[in-house]
């Protein structure tokens, strides 16, 4: 039986360590960088470096788990316990020198997450959370925003690699939002953006077209904060809403009310 404390304690120092690879490498003129779905879709050798950190780590303490891994894929091993990892989060931004970055790893047993861990290490924020213990960021308990006025909120989103090619950009709803809102940010790490909204630094986020990898730990990290995530299962993708239950349903009435328009 896995202890879940321990396990989280090791996910905390694998995701520290990992960020002290990215700190090295970081605004390194020599960093070699790879397209992969398209000219926006990047790869860097850091992504790599920091994947296999990881999944070493994970390989050798719990060998018997499956493993999904932005780059890797999913592994061969067959498990109720499945480790879903975004070595680097935000790898635009990282290419680009820009600091916002993050490493997420979340554990889930038979579809359900039981703990997550996002860390920026240029800002140096771990954002944990484990099943039924709560959210916290830096060893502080945090807690979702209590707005329940979009224009009293500064909300995030994203938008998808295919975007120049794929009608589906979530430009359409970007536009709806900007005037109906306090600030909308486009910080280019979904992980991120969820881990602040469960702090309460941003007060809602939705996207379009994400991959487990992106959500997995946030999620949790949200849902452990008291906020909710929302599931847009008529887009294509992993496409969601997150805040709290206030903000959630009036970001989802805006985006229901650009979709009748359509």
């Amino acid at each position: 039986m896995l202890n879940l404390n321990i396990a989280l304690e090791k996910v905390q120092k694998w995701a520290l360590e990992t960020g002290e690879i990215q700190k090295e490498y970081f605004k390194k003129e020599s960093l070699k960088i790879d397209i992969k779905s398209t000219g926006v879709d990047l790869v860097t050798e850091v992504d790599k470096l920091s994947e296999k950190h990881i999944l070493n780590y994970i390989k050798d303490h719990y060998p018997l788990h499956a493993i999904l891994s932005e780059e890797s894929g999913k592994s061969d091993i067959e498990s109720d316990y499945l480790w879903v990892v975004d070595p680097l989060d935000g790898t635009t931004n990282y290419a680009q020198g820009l600091p916002i970055f993050a490493t997420s790893i979340a554990l889930k047993y038979k579809n359900e997450a039981l703990l997550g861990v996002v860390y920026a290490p240029i800002v140096d924020q771990l954002f944990v959370a484990s099943k039924g213990n709560g959210a916290y960021l830096n060893g502080e308990k945090i807690s979702v925003s209590t707005k329940k006025d979009l224009n009293k909120s500064v909300i995030a989103t994203g938008f998808p690699y295919d975007r120049a090619v794929n009608e589906d950009n979530n430009a359409n709803y970007f536009a709806h939002f900007v005037p109906k809102v306090r600030g909308l940010r486009r910080m280019g790490a979904a992980a991120y953006d969820l881990a602040n909204v469960a702090a309460g630094s941003l007060d809602g986020y939705w996207e379009i077209n994400l991959s487990p990898w992106d959500i997995a730990a946030g999620q949790l990290i949200i849902e452990e904060a008291g906020g909710d995530v929302l599931f847009l299962k008529e887009k294509r993708g992993i496409s969601l809403i997150a805040g709290n239950k206030a903000i959630c349903q009036k970001i989802l009435k805006e985006i229901e009310y650009v979709d009748n328009r359509l």
